[in-house]
């Protein structure tokens, strides 16, 4: 008699259907013709290219076909972190390692990209299960075609995967529809990652702006292993908070030569003004909230300084993101389609603020008078009285904006908001205790010791109309990274867990660990950092043996994981 199979949580789940949704059942095809591609060697690989979409929605679609000799029964479906109106062509422009095309046509898969359903850059208020739901039709109709154009009935096997944002789509499609048969999601976060985890890093890039040489060197190969030597109090206390919340030490080390970014903070700071407006407010006027008591320098570092117009040169252009063969859509680089450049244009003032170490990030230049007034500008940077215009969110006509500020109209600098989110995360500790890296701000009884906002602003940020559960309707193989400095490496391990409990063992997920790489996905060149793409890019190719022939990828990472103690301890050098 046959053993009955026990039903786990995702075989109970339900699940999308992008068959018997209306939206999707009228679709078109507009260009289909014969390209190439090269490769860095030279060598030339045809293919046939399908570029359509999906009548009465905004969807938009190509699928890059391996000739017939080459084709493998099975289709690589790319995710963008931030898509936008013509995020289906994104890749086409890509080269060498970063070729995401190339490398499906030569192991035999064709290759899938979509807009996801995006009309424009600036989405608000959309409905974000689209996301998945977009994705799952777009594949449904390339496994449709697929089979006409190679005159076969087999369907099609697919695998799903991106990284950071793309990676929270991912897990939403294969978790919630049937479409595919596995998926790889890289450097991904957890549900309480966002905005959190963004507003943590940009706060250390601010409070040990003066130290990162010294952590990195103590933590490096020939260090003396203690990170906290010859640093301040407050940039202990801000390093030991950090590294509990998950940050790796060897994340700081593109500080420690010089180079600051603020990641995708400008396009995220505004979702979290428009979801808790008060917060801001609060975070400078209410005890227990650091701008009021001055924790962590939060007062120090303020700029609220007023300002009035000299001159103003506007230079006549206007950054242009919308080339398709120029988008981007990597985790680092995806969203900088949402901001436009200032450019060469500047902003001569009377009088600027001073200080021997002054912070000026995330400052805005607010137009208090004049036929400017009520609109905002990214302070780029200073030199003697001139404000130069930074990259702003947002923003369509920016050469519109100064050329209605004139001479006499008077000016805030204003950073008050951009030193209020970076300690966001410190106010959304999450009710799940399994988030450990929050327990620094809990009481011995498991509720938060800081005042806390109404509600959990990370489950609403992923962008995908979801929150992950590990219930996987397919195979899942997870590359993370040991230097991430925008999703903590303990992410991965939370959903590694979550799939585990959902499928009542491993015998459908992976997890693997990468060292000494950081976020970003593209080719590398770095004597202390190396790329995770060739990981990646095996991970897509395991997950195809594992579905198609049952042969088990290698066993995940064998690493531990432990939370950190409350107090900082004398030495120190960083873990998981």
């Amino acid at each position: 008699m046959k053993e009955e199979k026990k039903q786990t949580q995702a075989d109970a789940k339900k699940l999308y259907d992008p068959l018997k949704d209306p939206a999707y059942q009228d679709p078109y095809i507009d260009v289909e013709e014969p390209r190439e591609r090269m490769l860095v060697d030279g060598t030339i690989i045809p293919f046939h290219y399908v570029h359509g979409g999906f009548r009465g929605t905004g969807v938009k679609f190509i699928f890059c076909m391996p000739v017939k000799e080459r084709y493998g029964g099975h289709f690589i479906q790319y995710l963008s972190p931030f898509p936008g109106p013509d995020e289906e062509v994104a890749s086409l422009g890509q080269t060498g390692e970063d070729d995401k095309i190339s490398f499906a046509l030569q192991n035999g898969f064709y290759f899938v990209e979509s807009n996801m359903g995006s009309t424009s850059q600036f989405a608000g208020g959309r409905d974000f299960s689209l996301m998945y739901k977009t994705s799952a039709a777009v594949a449904m109709y390339s496994k449709t075609f697929a089979m006409a154009y190679y005159k076969t009935e087999k369907k099609p096997y697919g695998y799903v995967y991106g990284g950071s944002g793309g990676g929270y789509k991912t897990m939403a499609c294969i978790e919630n529809t049937s479409c595919w048969d596995g998926a790889c999601p890289y450097v991904i976060g957890s549900p309480v990652s966002l905005p959190n985890t963004i507003t943590m890093h940009v706060q250390g890039e601010r409070l040990l702006r003066n130290a990162f040489p010294k952590i990195v060197d103590a933590v490096d190969c020939g260090g003396l292993g203690d990170p906290y030597e010859g640093l301040d109090e407050t940039e202990k206390a801000a390093l030991h908070e950090l590294t509990n919340q998950g940050i790796p030490m060897k994340a700081w080390a593109p500080e420690s030569r010089g180079k600051f970014d603020a990641g995708s903070l400008p396009v995220l700071i505004p979702g979290v003004k428009a979801a808790d407006p008060s917060y801001f407010e609060d975070f400078w006027t209410k005890p227990g909230y650091e701008g009021h008591d001055d924790v962590l320098n939060a007062k120090k570092d303020r700029i609220y300084f007023k300002c009035t117009v000299r001159q103003v040169y506007v230079p006549g252009t206007k950054s242009d993101n919308s080339n398709p063969r120029e988008a981007v859509n990597g985790v680092d680089t995806a969203w900088k389609k949402m901001l436009t450049s200032g450019g060469k244009s500047w902003i001569e003032v009377d009088q600027v603020p001073e200080g021997d170490d002054l912070y000026i990030g995330g400052t805005n230049i607010h137009f208090l008078s004049g036929d400017a007034k009520d609109q905002s500008l990214l302070l780029g940077g200073i030199d003697g009285h001139i404000l130069s215009i930074g990259m702003c969110y947002g923003m369509d006509d920016l050469a519109g904006v100064l050329g209605k500020v004139k001479p006499g109209d008077e000016i805030l600098l204003d950073n008050s908001d951009y030193i209020a989110i970076q300690y966001y995360y410190r106010h959304q500790v999450p009710k799940d205790t399994a988030f450990h890296a929050w327990d620094q701000f809990r009481n011995p009884d498991g509720t938060a010791s800081l005042p806390q906002r109404p509600f959990e602003m990370g489950y609403g940020f992923t962008g995908t109309g979801t929150v992950q559960d590990g219930c996987s309707q397919g195979k899942v193989i997870i590359t993370q990274t040991l230097a991430d400095e925008s999703t903590c490496p303990w992410c991965a391990d939370w959903y590694y867990r979550k799939t585990r409990e959902a499928h009542g063992g491993e015998d459908t997920v992976r997890l693997y660990y990468f060292e000494n790489a950081m976020h970003n996905d593209v080719a590398q060149q770095s004597t202390f950092y190396t790329n995770y793409q060739g990981q990646l890019k095996q991970s897509l190719l395991d997950c195809a043996a594992w579905v198609e022939y049952g042969k088990k990828p290698l066993p995940s990472t064998n690493y531990a994981y432990s939370a950190r103690s409350r107090s900082r301890p004398e030495q120190s050098s960083g873990s998981m």
